[in-house]
């Protein structure tokens, strides 16, 4: 999976530079975010605009880096829309997982 990570302040922000968010490259994901996590960055605010397709094991793997964080963290998913959106809503993911339109209003979202 292509990431491309960058470091604004205090938050990591992590791009998906794929189209397609499936179950080949749902573990990598999962690394990839717990890997900035057990190096202490908490605050981390996922990208997904580029993404136009995404399956279960892929929100799955969400699910569990949400757990990872927990109470020490925070987790926001940007730019979600279409069909991406559309599993955020017929899941009720939506209502899970912090979510913004833009990576400039998650991290106004999260207080300092």
């Amino acid at each position: 999976m292509q990431f491309a990570t960058r470091t604004e302040g205090d938050f990591i922000i992590a791009t998906i530079l794929e189209t397609r968010m499936d179950a080949a490259i749902a573990p990598a994901l999962k690394i990839h975010i717990a890997q900035l996590l057990t190096e202490g960055k908490t605050r981390i605010v996922l990208d997904i605009t580029d993404v136009t397709f995404m399956d279960s094991s892929s929100l799955g793997a969400l699910v569990s880096l949400l757990k990872m964080v927990g109470n020490k963290g925070d987790l926001i998913i940007v730019g979600a829309t279409g069909i991406v959106a559309e599993l955020f809503k017929l899941t009720r993911m939506e209502r899970v997982f912090r979510m913004a339109a833009t990576v400039d209003a998650a991290m106004e979202a999260i207080p300092a």
